[in-house]
């Protein structure tokens, strides 16, 4: 472990070593090969276009459509147990509609015959009242069945197009991978030549660049990024590349156009 610490001290005293002894105009031919090869990864990855952003739209579509066909499902689930449920208490209420009548053929007086037809009235509105809830539904269930082959179907028709958005998006990334990725080491290796307070700003322009261009070189006495125009001195201490200038309208850092 501590070797390994001794090791990479080494060399990161080594880098910085070489980072000093680079001149500004050095920096500037990094900066710009730097921003040459972010720019091709930029243009690799817009190959995509809208692609990637697409395929997670379409996967969040269908995973709620799947998360809405449970809903369907549970109220399927709950209309079949209500129907069931009030078919046993009619069932019941005209078991019970049989007993009593059966006992009014033996009751011994009015008062007991009155009462036993109270319970019969009484069991002939619940029978009444399980068959409207039935009606009711046994008409939800239709709807929700048809819910559930709607979304089944919907389901199947985007599940297909977003197997094929994946496919189109797997094949770009397939075709760009070993150029983005020779690139990307490309890109590591150039940093590492640059101080980090010259490479967070580099970045922190990048950043802010609506099309990602930090470096620019000065063309037709303007700036590449804005157009804004350079006035002559400044042109010609950017030539000389003792220093790095930056447009005082955009930021970015500028070159001369033979860099």
């Amino acid at each position: 472990m501590v070797n390994d610490q001794m090791v990479n001290e080494a060399i990161a005293e080594r880098d910085m070593a070489r980072t000093k002894e680079l001149t500004v105009e050095d920096r500037l031919k990094i900066l710009y090969e730097l921003q040459q090869v972010d720019t091709k990864i930029d243009n690799l990855r817009t190959l995509a276009g809208e692609l990637p952003q697409e395929v997670k739209d379409m996967a969040d579509e269908v995973e709620g459509l799947k998360t809405r066909l449970s809903n369907i499902e549970n109220e399927i689930k709950e209309c079949e147990t209500q129907i069931s449920d009030h078919r046993v208490r009619s069932e019941n209420a005209n078991a019970s509609i049989s007993r009593y009548k059966e006992q009014q053929n033996s009751v011994r007086n009015n008062r007991e015959f009155d009462n036993l037809n109270k319970e019969i009235e009484y069991q002939e509105l619940e029978i009444e009242a399980s068959q409207r809830k039935i009606k009711h539904y046994s008409a939800e269930l239709e709807a929700r069945l048809a819910d559930k082959a709607k979304t089944t179907k919907d389901i199947e028709e985007r599940t297909v197009d977003l197997n094929q958005k994946r496919s189109e998006l797997d094949q770009i990334l397939a075709e760009t991978k070993t150029e983005t990725e020779a690139l990307i080491l490309r890109a590591g290796e150039l940093e590492k030549k640059v101080d980090e307070r010259l490479l967070a700003a580099f970045k922190r322009i990048r950043k802010n660049a609506h099309n990602g261009l930090a470096v620019v070189k000065v063309e037709r006495d303007s700036c590449g990024g804005c157009h804004a125009k350079i006035p002559a001195q400044r042109q010609l201490d950017i030539r000389t590349r003792k220093k790095i200038i930056v447009c005082e309208f955009c930021g970015r850092i500028l070159v001369d156009p033979d860099m």
